[in-house]
């Protein structure tokens, strides 16, 4: 039986790409995932689909799902039963994370562990609000304190008088709920009503708010706002460095809700282009993406690979599905004469790593990009595979075939309707919610629009629309929803970056 262990890995302060590289790969390897509520749902994807995954709340002063020692013989049960587990922690597991009470249990169960350390939201929520947690112009030293070791006694039990005057920055994590009374205490213990203050909400994330006020006024300005837990407070000169140094609100789509109607396979490189540049990605796939109903006609034309002078790869898709059925039937198409062309970088990069064959790409990103190139290469005579989706278009095989070339146009997958909550859909739209949309194939745009009635249509035209090529944008403008920005090349990035730019042209007035 395999022997079992625990990793506590530290999740980090919110944003999910701030894990760091071995606790991305723990969870890769994880049976079982032990996570606190806060635990971004990006990390809990990374699990194998099949392994375990336990939510043991502790969300600031919420009561936890479990207590601690229950937390604790669980990671030890599952453990002993052979199972690599991962114990995910927001920050760092050893910074207020009850982490080492969790790692004595092991030790004493002879549990074999491991700790990977992670951002604290100590520094992390900090420098994501612009405030240095030290600067020698302003602060040589911190001292860092939890706002709640048990939240009936918060003041009582920590010794504020001291932590006053010991440092030059101070940092209180989990003291949202208390705030008021720490900074009372600050304020009795000599701390001068002037110092600059700062209490970061929900930092690191799209959704990040932060208040900024002199420590004798900070606790009323955070109340106006609306601070909740999550939140950071520090309290010293670094804080008034905000000014200058607040980078990540300056992010081009920061806090713009936007929606991801792409399949959920292919989502991941959006969603992570979005979280760059400072959006809240929510992600509703409109179509699902599965293999041919009859395989037939790929099996043939893969069969007979080495006889094609060109393979034309329209989609990531067309490439994803013809490698696993190559793989499937136990072909090796590594090695085959064909020149791969492909309809952008993305389904080159796609290609390459599938280790099939993708050596050159046209200017233009589409169908007729493609056969314009394949015109100057003389098609005539030359066996061409298009291994293509159920919906595609014809213009592409019609166009070569009138070149003379023999095309074989087979169908590696198709795309059928996801299931979409339409109601919520619908009053998500009209209620403002969404920024700004985003759509990455007509397919797609189609049972988008599907959906809609005419309030919600209406409402969705006042979100910004951006399309990730002109044969969407198409589909758009056919469906009367007209893009806003359209992708300069069919990618993630180019999207992305279309969209923001239209939307900093709406706010400027052009």
């Amino acid at each position: 039986m395999k022997r079992g262990r625990v990793i506590l890995v530290g999740a980090g302060p919110g944003a999910p790409d701030l894990v760091t590289v071995r606790g991305a790969e723990a969870l890769r390897g994880a049976d079982a995932v032990v996570y606190d509520a806060l635990a971004p749902e990006a990390l809990l994807a990374l699990a194998p689909p099949d392994a375990l995954r336990i939510d043991v709340g502790k969300r600031g002063h919420d009561a936890p799902t479990m207590p601690q020692d229950d937390t604790s013989a669980l990671l030890v049960r599952l453990a002993a039963e052979g199972r690599t587990v991962v114990r995910l922690k927001g920050g760092d597991p050893y910074v207020f994370g009850r982490g080492g009470e969790e790692a004595s249990a092991c030790a004493r169960a002879g549990i074999p562990f491991e700790v990977v350390p992670g951002v604290s939201s100590l520094f992390g929520a900090l420098a994501y609000a612009g405030i240095p947690i030290t600067d020698r112009r302003h602060s040589a030293s911190f001292a860092v304190t939890t706002g709640h070791k048990d939240p009936s006694k918060a003041a009582r039990e920590t010794r504020w008088d001291l932590l006053a005057q010991s440092a030059d920055t101070l940092v209180v994590l989990m003291g949202a709920r208390n705030l008021d009374e720490i900074a009372a205490r600050l304020l009795a213990s000599g701390r001068s009503p002037a110092t600059p203050a700062a209490v970061v909400m929900d930092g690191t994330l799209p959704s990040q708010r932060v208040v900024e006020a002199p420590l004798g006024e900070l606790a009323r300005r955070a109340r106006e706002a609306g601070v909740r837990a999550p939140a950071v407070i520090v309290v010293g000169d670094v804080a008034a460095l905000r000014v200058e140094l607040a980078w990540f609100e300056q992010q081009p789509l920061f806090g713009r809700r936007v929606l991801v109607t792409r399949s959920e396979e292919q989502s991941a490189d959006l969603v992570e282009a979005l979280l760059s540049a400072g959006a809240e990605p929510r992600v509703l796939p409109m179509i699902r993406v599965l293999p041919a109903e009859d395989t037939g006609p790929l099996d043939a034309a893969l069969s007979r690979f080495s006889d094609y002078d060109f393979v034309v790869w329209t989609s990531a898709n067309a490439v994803r599905f013809t490698s696993e059925r190559a793989q499937a039937l136990r072909l090796d198409l590594s090695s085959a004469r064909a020149v791969g062309l492909c309809v952008g970088p993305a389904t080159a990069e796609t290609a390459r790593a599938a280790g099939l064959p993708a050596q050159i790409a046209p200017d233009r990103h589409d169908a007729e990009g493609v056969l314009e190139l394949l015109r100057r290469l003389a098609p005539r005579g030359r066996r061409f595979l298009l291994p293509r989706s159920s919906l595609a278009r014809e213009e592409l095989p019609e166009g070569l075939r009138r070149e003379g070339a023999d095309v074989d146009a087979v169908v590696a997958y198709r795309t059928v309707p996801a299931d979409v909550d339409a109601s919520a859909l619908r009053s998500a739209l009209c209620a403002g919610e969404l920024a700004a949309l985003t759509f990455t194939s007509p397919s797609a745009v189609r049972h988008f629009a599907a959906l809609l009635d005419p309030p919600s249509l209406e409402a969705a035209r006042r979100s910004a629309v951006a399309a990730i090529g002109s044969v969407t944008a198409a589909a758009l403008a056919h469906a009367g929803l007209p893009a806003d920005a359209v992708a300069g090349e069919p990618s993630a990035r180019a999207l992305v970056a279309a969209l923001a730019e239209s939307m900093a042209g709406a706010r400027e007035g052009r």
